[in-house]
């Protein structure tokens, strides 16, 4: 199954209805220059509305270690993403106390071969790059390379995904997970329900694509 994260949830209501809609996760932003940022406070609001069997995430960008642990343990997130320019040593340390997924902002000349370096990484999100942005920039991603990426890895693929290009996306890359933020809102914050639940079952849709005989035989 590919996974479905709904990242930028900001309060309680958007939180519930993402679950409804059939996310596998939700993403709750601590960096606090995003327009979805949320406070710990919050956070804990939010996390309290998510049934069991849906993961939390907490994305957090170029904290020290110990602060990413201590948010993840008050709030009571199951994994924490580092979107930022972490090292391989913060990814290593972090990783000893919360699962981590690691984001990488794609450039043209982004080495696969970095993905390397982090052998303590549960996964790696590929998102696109954009000066002065640490994701949720609405531009895709480089789908080619994030499939030479979900080869030999675990890849959430983000990056410009929406209702409309999302199944064309999972076609290509084949990720583990999937991630949207700013494809399904009607505003930075507020997500647009209609729109995650297309979101979803576009996903759906494209999963049952990938498994029909006709769709096996055309994988290169």
């Amino acid at each position: 199954m590919i996974r479905v994260k709904i990242c930028g949830i900001t309060n309680a209501a958007d939180a519930r209805a993402a679950c409804e809609a059939g996310a596998n996760s939700l993403g709750l932003n601590f960096y606090e220059q995003s327009p979805r940022h949320v406070s710990i406070a919050d956070a804990i609001k939010i996390r309290e509305q998510v049934p069991d069997g849906i993961e939390t995430v907490g994305v957090f960008v170029n904290l020290p270690a110990a602060e990413v642990v201590a948010t993840c343990t008050s709030v009571g997130l199951d994994a924490a993403q580092l979107h930022g320019d972490e090292s391989p040593r913060i990814v290593a340390e972090i990783s000893r106390k919360v699962r981590v997924i690691k984001a990488f902002r794609v450039k043209a000349d982004f080495a696969l071969d970095t993905l390397e370096l982090y052998p303590d990484a549960f996964a790696f999100l590929l998102d696109a790059s954009q000066a002065g942005q640490y994701g949720g920039t609405g531009h895709t991603t480089d789908w080619a390379l994030a499939r030479r990426a979900a080869a030999a890895h675990r890849i959430i693929l983000a990056g410009g995904l929406k209702p409309e290009n999302v199944a064309a996306a999972i076609r290509v890359v084949r990720p583990w997970a999937v991630d949207v933020a700013s494809g399904v809102e009607s505003k930075p914050g507020k997500k647009d329900y209609a729109r995650m639940r297309e979101f979803i079952q576009a996903v759906r849709n494209a999963e049952k694509q990938l498994d029909s005989p006709v769709e096996k035989s055309n994988v290169s």
